[in-house]
């Protein structure tokens, strides 16, 4: 692969559109622009992250998180176009420095395909037609089309949510540049050649991947395509936040002791310079605030070590060769410190009642609405079909004949929905809530 090909600002849905610029914004700050004003975007505030949505102690959710690995990604990226221009001065006049743009702008879309509750949202839509009454429909679709359903996955129903073009909507969804939605895909191949739950998109959008791959220059892998070199950064960006703050909350909701989440921060630092560090942090004396100094420590390291990693490995990445993840690569001080982080994450966060109970009830919620409406579009026929119907938007494909594309419009009906919208909606389906009269 080659970096002239792969930084491309030509526009899904736009090809052979010329349209002047009314401004100075590179495609690439257009694409962030188009994202953060976006409806899909803003619904990000009401999902969950990790923890509840904020009660007393406010923590992230997907949107503040999305923000958060936007900015660790344009850290990446820059940093990273500046060392590869130091040693490809050639490359000067090509759109090399553009990197830190496109990554940010990738990191802000690579969550908006999340449904609600998250991870366990993912699941139940999964359970549903793997394990429950949506096993029957298998027979009615490809096996292509039944992996997608039975490993439904918020990677690649992001990528669907940016290119798929919806009933009433314009050709290439958000019409965003080819080398922002390619550094996207972290599993760029399709369910059915997934050997875990990840994958990079749906049999619907399967051509515009493909499409896009080809004119970026995209060689091929085994089950599909080599990642983009730039999702490396986006994964980077997304792992970092996605531990660190972790953590952080981990502290606020008092889960973890200052002490342990201390130590936690200071072991991606160079033994030698901690004292000094906690000199520093110790300069006020909120608790909170010093947590947050030696946070910024921590994805300071990180994202020097990042930044090394792909640098001194670009020859592999860009021959398809690299394999893990960056941080797979980091220094054994950095790895060891990221994998406890990991370690006391699933242990002590992951499994704490608040997040317990929450996925058990998101689960439930997802699974009820994904069952009542799936049954709906399969007999729309029915009285209670049609009123469940008639709160379905019109852009979503609920009447089509293809089982397939029925069942994806449901999918995409519910995995839009907020965590607030979901729980309000399944609330008044059960009768236990009704519209203030």
């Amino acid at each position: 692969m080659y970096w002239q090909q792969l930084i491309s600002n030509k526009r899904l849905g736009q090809e052979d559109l010329h349209i002047s610029k009314k401004d100075d914004r590179t495609e690439f700050k257009r694409d962030y622009d188009r994202l953060i004003f976006s409806a899909p975007f803003r619904r990000l505030q009401n999902k969950t992250q990790v923890f509840p949505l904020p009660g007393s102690v406010f923590v992230h959710n997907r949107l503040t998180h999305s923000l958060e690995v936007a900015s660790v990604g344009r850290s990446l990226g820059d940093d990273v176009a500046h060392q590869l221009l130091q040693l490809h001065p050639e490359l000067a006049d090509t759109l090399l420095g553009e990197i830190g743009s496109i990554v940010s702008a990738a990191c802000l879309a690579h969550d908006m395909g999340n449904p609600p509750f998250g991870h366990s949202g993912e699941r139940a839509i999964a359970s549903y037609f793997s394990e429950g009454p949506g096993i029957s429909y298998k027979g009615q679709l490809t096996d292509a089309q039944w992996a997608d359903i039975t490993h439904f996955d918020g990677n690649a129903n992001a990528f669907r949510l940016l290119t798929h073009q919806f009933k009433g909507r314009r050709v290439g969804g958000f019409v965003l540049t080819y080398s922002t939605l390619a550094s996207i895909v972290k599993y760029p191949y399709p369910a059915i050649e997934a050997t875990k739950q990840k994958f990079g998109y749906f049999t619907q959008e399967q051509p515009l991947y493909e499409r896009i791959a080809t004119e970026l220059g995209i060689t091929r892998s085994a089950v599909g395509w080599h990642r983009h070199p730039l999702a490396y950064l986006v994964e980077a960006a997304d792992d970092i936040c996605y531990e660190i703050m972790d953590i952080e909350d981990a502290h606020k909701l008092k889960i973890l002791s200052f002490d342990e989440t201390q130590q936690l921060m200071l072991g991606f630092i160079d033994p030698d310079h901690r004292e000094h560090i906690i000199q520093r942090a110790q300069a006020v004396c909120d608790l909170n605030e010093q947590v947050v100094y030696f946070r910024s420590c921590a994805i300071g390291a990180l994202e020097r070590e990042c930044v090394r990693v792909f640098v001194e490995n670009e020859e592999a990445i860009l021959d398809g060769t690299f394999t893990g993840s960056l941080l797979h690569h980091a220094c054994p001080l950095v790895r060891e410190a990221y994998d406890k982080c990991v370690h006391v994450a699933k242990s002590r966060i992951y499994r704490s009642r608040d997040v317990v109970d929450t996925e058990l009830a998101g689960y439930k919620i997802i699974y009820t609405l994904i069952q009542l409406f799936t049954d709906a579009v399969m007999s729309p026929h029915h009285a209670y079909s049609r009123l469940l119907l008639d709160r379905v938007s019109s852009q979503y494909e609920v009447d089509n004949p293809d089982t397939y594309v029925r069942i994806m419009a449901v999918l995409d009906y519910i995995s839009g929905m907020t965590d607030v919208f979901a729980l309000d909606l399944y609330r008044k389906i059960n009768g236990e809530s009704l519209p203030m009269i």
